[in-house]
């Protein structure tokens, strides 16, 4: 069997953050399993129940309008450059559940590849949390070290800035 090289860099560029989640719209999926958005769609409204609406979401018209704008990928000009039908997106699972919609070997490889792109997305993201974890906890003790060190120096400079008393000398002086 011959395995098709799958450009992961391809796959995370068409993550979007839609609704407070990563998703991939169905245009990019259907690129990437190379069938039709018709097709695609069809699938996913032949198996509706496996998709609820944490695995697969259809954008509003709102959304759809701004997420064009947001890419430039708005053309008025001709008919049929843009589908009239609102875009689907898929969640990660939702694009699990895709590959036993779309039963092709094509797709499984596609999919496999997807998941790790989300598996290294996950793990950047609880890298950065435990960073940023670290880098506030760093940030609260700092201030509590420069007072308890502005009080040191004071100490210290008490001791220099205090005037020193001639000595007085032992024995008889006439």
């Amino acid at each position: 069997m011959k395995k098709a090289t799958i450009n992961l860099n391809a796959i995370a560029s068409g993550i979007y953050l839609i609704r407070g989640k990563k998703v991939m719209l169905d245009r990019d999926l259907t690129i990437l399993y190379g069938v039709s958005t018709k097709h695609l769609k069809r699938q996913v409204h032949r198996n509706q129940n496996r998709f609820p609406e944490d695995f697969m979401f259809e954008l509003s018209g709102e959304e759809t309008q701004k997420w064009r704008y947001q890419f430039g990928t708005l053309n008025n000009s001709g008919r049929g450059r843009h589908s009239k039908y609102l875009p689907f997106a898929f969640t990660e699972h939702g694009i699990l559940m895709l590959s036993s919609v779309l039963n092709s070997e094509k797709t499984a490889q596609i999919n496999i590849a997807i998941m790790r792109v989300f598996l290294r997305l996950r793990e950047m993201l609880m890298t950065n949390s435990a960073l940023a974890l670290r880098l506030e906890k760093i940030d609260r003790t700092v201030p509590d070290h420069g007072e308890k060190i502005r009080k040191i120096y004071r100490i210290v400079t008490k001791f220099f800035r205090a005037e020193k008393k001639p000595k007085r000398l032992i024995g008889f002086h006439p």
